[in-house]
């Protein structure tokens, strides 16, 4: 379980809880338990619910085998159902670190690398029934334009677009490898890399509604925080820290600053810095993945209090 995935700031997302040792918190990215461990070392009578729908994840709760921690094998998007299932309807705390873990990149059969071949998938759960593969070979040249463009934020979406036309017309576009021969004509000389974890990043959302998904956590992490509770969230990519930002800020994912007749803010959170904590030298050296990470933390506001 320690090899699934290494958590990046670690004791910055758990100290971002301020915990209480008696109430309920939540982690809605369990992986491989890494945040969860450490909750739970501060816990003395109080619960963690975690969230998570690799079946892959759901093997390192049952290692764990504590009496405190309810695991949930779902996505995230249901928070509020899962909560009022175990019966639960406000938590202290919400701890959501985003994005795919190391474990999902290192299992080159996932789909999710573009390191080795592997069948296109990129399917978080299993059970999802749309696939990178159905992505690739069957939206239209205009729809993958515009995954391109919103969610890989490609510098030329509509030629990624027309090649991926151009090479599916001679056969099925079936493993990584061939995507990525697919596109090599316009792969950046030096910076391939960079260039064909865009597109993976574009496609992975797609196939997972990873956006989509994450609004949806976040209004409803919102409703059920208690009065005082603290929403902790770590994300990798600048559309995710988007979306956080502007809701921790305004309430709302588009950052409209909305006012009521006195002039006070309406939003149910405020963010306790106004920029994302960023790992250390010291932890980027260990863990390349700690580079793109911005983690923020908001607190719930009283009713009557949306200053």
């Amino acid at each position: 379980m320690s090899d699934y995935h290494v958590p990046v700031m670690l004791q910055e997302c758990v100290d971002g809880l301020h915990i209480d040792p008696t109430k309920t918190y939540v982690d809605v990215t369990f992986g491989g338990g890494g945040h969860t461990k450490e909750i739970l070392s501060r816990l003395t009578t109080g619960k963690l619910v975690v969230f998570d729908q690799d079946p892959d994840a759901k093997k390192n709760a049952e290692a764990i085998n504590d009496d405190r921690l309810i695991f949930c094998a779902a996505n995230f998007r249901y928070l509020k159902r899962y909560l009022r299932l175990n019966g639960i309807k406000q938590v202290a705390g919400i701890l959501g670190d985003l994005g795919i873990s190391s474990h999902q990149i290192d299992e080159t059969s996932r789909g999710f690398s573009t390191r080795g071949d592997a069948p296109l998938d990129m399917r978080m759960a299993q059970s999802g029934a749309l696939s990178a593969k159905e992505v690739i070979n069957d939206y239209e040249e205009i729809e993958l334009r515009k995954m391109f463009k919103l969610y890989g934020e490609l510098n030329q979406p509509h030629k990624a677009a027309s090649l991926i036309v151009h090479a599916r017309s001679a056969g099925e576009i079936e493993t990584t490898q061939q995507l990525m021969d697919a596109l090599k004509p316009m792969a950046p000389r030096g910076k391939e890399n960079r260039f064909y974890a865009q597109v993976f990043q574009a496609i992975r959302i797609e196939v997972n509604e990873e956006l989509v998904t994450l609004k949806e956590m976040i209004e409803q992490g919102a409703e059920v925080l208690e009065e005082g509770g603290y929403f902790v969230i770590e994300s990798y990519h600048s559309l995710e820290d988007r979306l956080v930002k502007n809701f921790f800020k305004t309430g709302n994912f588009e950052g409209e600053m909305n006012k009521d007749f006195y002039g006070n803010l309406l939003r149910p959170l405020k963010p306790l810095k106004s920029k994302p904590i960023t790992a250390s030298e010291e932890e980027i050296a260990r863990n390349r993945r700690a580079r793109s990470a911005k983690l923020r933390v908001a607190i719930k506001l009283p009713a009557d209090n949306k200053k």
